[in-house]
């Protein structure tokens, strides 16, 4: 059988999902399984490493990759911000803080009050809960025996990766995501590891994502039914390499996402660090983009499934009943604030809320004004870029929620822009490109992106619907403006 299949990886905050293409970029199948968040306070988010590795185990199993050849080389990816602690016999000591925890809110207010000047010159980024440096100290300060146990510091895919072949690093990209990291000296910050309580030399070895990080063990292999000796390619962060995926590889061209969160990433040639902004490095050496960010988008319909209709209703039938409402969801709208929010308010304290309510009110429109408020509260993201003047020529839709027709129609009216959705982007997919860069079946990142990524479809915004969204945007605004003396 001929061995010229790429295998990409990807651990979301929802579940993992994964990708076959072959050696000419094409994809071939691909599937996904989900895991759990448990919430043991109201603000906290946590997951247990056993269940990334487990639901990887069976949908590999469940997709048996080799009855469409031979794999030969696999990456991964996931979600930043996942600090794995491990004891000195890499055994995992605690559930994992994942990104969208806020149980540091007193700790980020700490650090801005004595270190907020040395922690955005050292690793870009600003401090908020989020990030992993503050839920360190939190750990320090409330559970300083979990701390005292730490000698090694893992993230989500190197730690799943560290499983798979027996070596723990980390890349670059998604040392970034800690706050520990020095982006200028591209090394771990001692005097940042000082401020958190931890041992820098807990933190792995930092490498490229396109490094070979070794080769499947045969434990890993009777695991997940892959063929012992695969090449394992280091992998980044999903949304570096969603980005790259969709074929943001440009500077100037802007990426909406619609997935667990809602991300507004721009593409640039260099770093423009901001306070109000997140900084990172692109899959393509010497690129950057920098993101603005809403903490729950299409997680947002998920809430809505679980908690509002009944059992076994899927997302093809929410959108059949969002449809059936008008634009403006007659008069209703939605505040995608389940988490608190990122950009443009970095504000832990904020709710999500239906306003506009009467009894007329259908489930359609609650359907419909949940998909524009996601979208809304794209666009005042996107405000922060406009603020800080960087260009954008292209805007590109990703994500699970792009599946939408009709959301993916609401974001292009909301933005009144033309809109570009990929018809394979998701991080899974630039994962096995990746991969096929790391062993040289691909020149290099261009080369790999140039080949594997199309276009779907490309949508043009109503002028009609534009305008009458432009004048909704900012009632959306106000309703934010009045209610956060309520949430604050």
């Amino acid at each position: 059988m001929k061995k010229n299949l790429l295998l990409g990886i990807d651990f979301g905050t929802g579940g993992c999902k994964v990708t076959l293409i072959n050696s000419k970029g094409k994809y071939v199948t691909g599937c996904s399984g989900e895991y759990s968040t448990s919430h043991p306070v109201p603000g906290w988010a946590e997951q247990n490493p056993s269940d990334w590795y487990l639901t990887m185990c069976r949908v590999l199993k469940e997709l048996n990759p080799e009855r469409y050849g031979k794999v030969i080389a696999l990456s991964l990816d996931s979600y930043t911000h996942g600090a794995v602690l491990l004891d000195a016999n890499m055994r995992v000591i605690r559930p994992t803080i994942i990104w969208t925890d806020q149980r540091s809110v007193s700790e980020c207010e700490f650090l801005n009050k004595h270190y907020r000047d040395l922690v955005f010159k050292t690793a870009y980024q600003m401090p908020a809960p989020t990030w992993t440096l503050p839920q360190m100290l939190w750990l320090r300060n409330n559970e300083s025996d979990t701390l005292s146990k730490v000698r090694h510091i893992s993230f989500v895919k190197d730690y799943i990766r560290f499983l798979l072949t027996g070596n723990m690093t980390v890349d670059y990209i998604e040392a970034q995501g800690t706050l520990f990291f020095d982006v200028e000296n591209r090394c771990w910050s001692k005097r940042l590891c000082e401020i958190a309580g931890i041992d820098i030399n807990t933190l792995p070895p930092i490498v490229t994502p396109a490094d070979l990080a070794g080769k499947l063990s045969r434990q890993a292999a009777a695991d997940t039914g892959l063929e012992a000796g695969i090449k394992v390619i280091t992998g980044t962060s999903d949304s570096a390499i969603e980005d790259y995926a969709a074929g943001a590889v440009e500077p100037g061209q802007c990426i909406l996402k619609l997935a667990t969160a809602g991300n507004v990433n721009v593409m640039t040639a260099k770093a423009h660090p901001h306070p109000e902004t997140l900084t990172y490095s692109h899959v393509v050496p010497g690129m950057w983009y920098t993101v603005t960010a809403t903490n729950a988008a299409a997680v947002c319909q998920r809430w809505f499934r679980d908690n509002c209709c009944a059992a076994g209703t899927d997302y093809d039938s929410l959108d059949r009943l969002a449809a059936q409402s008008p634009s403006g969801a007659n008069g209703v709208f939605f505040h995608p604030y389940l988490m608190g929010e990122r950009s443009p308010y970095w504000d832990p304290d904020l709710r999500g809320s239906f306003t506009g309510l009467s009894m007329a009110s259908g489930k359609g429109d609650l359907n419909r004004a949940l998909l524009e408020g996601v979208a809304f509260s794209l666009k005042d993201c996107f405000r922060t870029i406009e603020k800080m003047a960087l260009p954008v020529h292209e805007f590109i839709l990703i994500g699970g929620g792009a599946k939408s027709n009709l959301w993916s129609r609401i974001v292009c009216d909301v933005f009144n822009a033309p809109v570009k959705v990929p018809a394979v982007c998701d991080a899974s997919f630039g994962s096995a490109l990746l991969a096929g860069v790391g062993i040289g079946v691909f020149a290099d990142e261009l080369s790999a992106i140039r080949q594997g990524c199309k276009t779907d479809k490309e949508l043009l915004p109503d002028a009609a619907n534009a305008a009458f969204y432009a004048a909704q945007f900012e009632k959306y605004r106000k309703i934010h403006d009045v209610l956060v003396e309520v949430y604050g």
